[in-house]
């Protein structure tokens, strides 16, 4: 016994020496960030304010919109209880600020031809839009991470506010990356194409933010990472006993894809699954082609679904 345990020790003390310095290489990147806190400046505005407003940051004034609306909301109480909703958040920005910045210097290393952008933090009323990618800006709604427990969300399902923590930024950050990075890639219609897909995207996303929890990387529970974890090689094996893989049912993105509280086998497990179960599938199978065949990560994302698949050899342990 004592032999297997110095075992085990030598193994986690040469993976940390591995990772070690790729991280302190990735920490060392430099990055020239500023996050304008567009929140602070419009809520804290009055109608006088307007103008130098929108010669500062035209971007966020198009001009199909009448500065009567600025002005009206700018009067409005109620961004002004947002306002110290957000502060009090936020009081302390400066881990958001290195958490952005890390997650920015992942990209780079992974993406050299990436430009840093401009970060700004701003406010939304499209709770779906918590991080958006434009162009060489990134936004991030601070109103969407207030905590899960604030009463902004009521009404809005469980499975979908408990990823309304500041944690979530980087991790949303990366997501949306990963995304913008396979766009180009050829989707196909079967349910392992849409699988794959998703899975590349949460690889992209598990190199961004290696040190968030898989749960976060995610957006799942610890109770439901585990359950996923345990469950793989069932899930693996109902897929295949049911004839998924290759099947053009679009019914299958709402019961194995698409977020939701839980996926849909039509058995009494259910409940106890976490929503969007094939795309953790995808993503196994695409961590185990990875491992298995000498590629870049650029090479990854322009290969077929199907031929990391072929090319993966996936089992799950039962």
């Amino acid at each position: 016994m004592k032999k297997i345990l110095c075992a085990c020790c030598l193994l986690i003390v040469v993976g940390c020496a591995k990772e070690k310095p790729l991280e302190k290489e990735i920490a060392a990147i430099p990055i020239d960030l500023n996050i304008s806190r567009f929140d602070q400046v419009f809520l804290g505005a009055t109608p006088s304010d307007l103008p130098k407003l929108k010669e500062v940051y035209p971007m966020f004034f198009p001009s199909s919109i009448p500065d009567s609306t600025w002005i009206y909301t700018m009067r409005d109480p109620l961004q002004k209880e947002l306002k110290q909703e957000i502060d009090a958040t936020f009081n302390d920005f400066s881990s958001v600020q290195q958490d952005v910045k890390s997650v920015l210097q992942h990209i780079v290393y992974y993406f050299p031809e990436y430009d840093a952008p401009n970060v700004f933090t701003v406010t939304t009323e499209d709770y779906r839009k918590k991080v958006i990618l434009h162009e060489d800006m990134i936004l991030i709604a601070l109103n969407t991470y207030l905590g899960a427990a604030h009463k902004y969300y009521e009404g809005i399902q469980q499975f979908i506010v408990h990823n309304f923590e500041k944690e979530m930024i980087p991790v949303d950050i990366a997501n949306e990356f990963a995304y913008s990075q396979i766009a180009t890639t050829r989707r196909d219609r079967t349910f392992l194409g849409k699988i794959m897909y998703h899975g590349k995207a949460q690889y992209v996303k598990s190199l961004l933010v290696p040190n968030a929890s898989e749960a976060l990387q995610f957006g799942y529970t610890e109770a439901q990472m585990t359950w996923a974890r345990e469950n793989e090689a069932q899930i693996w094996t109902y897929f295949i006993e049911k004839e998924l893989l290759f099947s053009t049912d679009n019914k299958l993105d709402a019961r194995f894809i698409n977020m939701a509280p839980f996926s849909k086998f039509y058995l009494e497990l259910d409940n106890d699954s976490p929503g969007g179960i094939g795309c953790y599938i995808g993503y196994q199978i695409v961590t185990a082609y990875m491992k298995n065949n000498d590629v870049s990560l650029q090479e990854l994302l322009s290969k077929s679904g199907e031929e990391i698949y072929n090319n993966s050899k996936y089992k799950p342990k039962k």
